[in-house]
């Protein structure tokens, strides 16, 4: 079972659309970064962690050729706008794909892309089943259950969810607070990935204090740095930060 960064970076990317690389060398290929997603991969599934707008590039990237379920961890546009680019996979298979999401981003998910949930004709059928995003879901690898839990945590003014894969890996890409009466999922950790937005405070994300501050107290064996903006280059980064820390780059892939 693989655990792959298909995007680590903030909200428009490195460079952004105007071209603006802040202090990231555009030399150093692990600079550029597409929108935060993450794909599992199994023997048997391929379970996609968000639809970011840089999914098509991303599935191109890696050669993905099916998607089983995809896990919403939150509303925002960097995480849902690439939503569409799942239909290929619908035409493949003719049968919608199952997604999974909480009341609030399944709202607005309904209401921003009405299309992609009820049939309008025979030439534009429903691509994808929403489903309600339970607390802990099964996937398979080599004909075994493995669990996926999902806990809500704060992201600014809205919750997100982060998704702890057999009980090994901690994905948590958007974050601002992780309730207290959480933190015992988070320990014994192999793997944490996790927000780190830039080095000033922000409200709605952690930023390099922060995520090693939670990283120090976790004690994972090892962590990842995610949602990275233009403020953060890979390599000035990587010079100040322990060593069981690495800043993500796309594509990325933990071995479970």
């Amino acid at each position: 079972m693989k655990f792959i960064i298909l995007g680590c970076g903030s909200s428009m990317g490195v460079p952004r659309p105007d071209g603006f690389f802040g202090n990231c060398d555009p030399n150093n290929k692990k600079n550029y970064r597409t929108r935060c997603s993450a794909l599992i991969k199994t023997t048997d599934e391929n379970i996609l962690i968000d639809t970011s707008p840089d999914l098509r590039q991303q599935l191109l990237s890696h050669k993905i050729k099916k998607i089983n379920k995809v896990l919403f961890s939150h509303m925002h546009g960097d995480q849902t706008h690439g939503i569409n680019d799942l239909r290929s996979f619908y035409i493949n298979s003719r049968k919608p794909i199952n997604v999974y999401a909480d009341n609030q981003t399944s709202k607005y998910l309904k209401n921003s892309f009405s299309y992609i949930f009820k049939s309008y004709s025979k030439e534009y059928p429903a691509t994808l089943k929403l489903n309600k995003l339970q607390k802990k879901i099964f996937i398979k690898n080599n004909y075994k259950k493995i669990g996926i839990q999902s806990i809500i945590v704060e992201h600014g003014k809205v919750k997100s969810n982060c998704f702890i894969i057999n009980k090994k890996l901690a994905y948590i890409s958007d974050v601002s607070k992780i309730y207290n009466k959480d933190h015992k999922y988070f320990k014994n950790l192999k793997y944490l990935v996790i927000d780190c937005l830039w080095y000033n405070f922000h409200p709605s994300h952690f930023n390099l204090e922060t995520a090693l501050a939670i990283i120090k107290k976790f004690k994972p064996k090892k962590a990842v740095l995610t949602n990275l903006s233009p403020v953060l280059d890979y390599k000035a980064l990587k010079k100040i930060i322990p060593k069981n820390v690495i800043p993500a780059h796309d594509g990325l892939t933990i071995n479970l």
